[in-house]
């Protein structure tokens, strides 16, 4: 049995502690681009009738 399932926790909780301990290790220089990668947008999208309308974020992006 996979370490993951033994501890009870999903394949994905897994992923992202694994993702989260790599980007603790790096040096300075490479954590904050990682850091960046880490950030998630989530965009809506009605459809009506086959139609899109305007995708729009749910939580606007932070500017950069």
């Amino acid at each position: 049995m996979s370490a993951w399932k033994s501890a009870g926790i999903s394949y994905l909780q897994y992923a992202n502690i694994a993702a989260r301990a790599l980007r603790n290790t790096l040096k300075d220089e490479l954590k904050a681009p990682a850091q960046i990668r880490n950030n998630n947008n989530l965009k809506f999208q009605k459809w009506e009738k086959g139609v899109a309308s305007e995708q729009k974020f749910v939580v606007q992006k932070a500017q950069q």
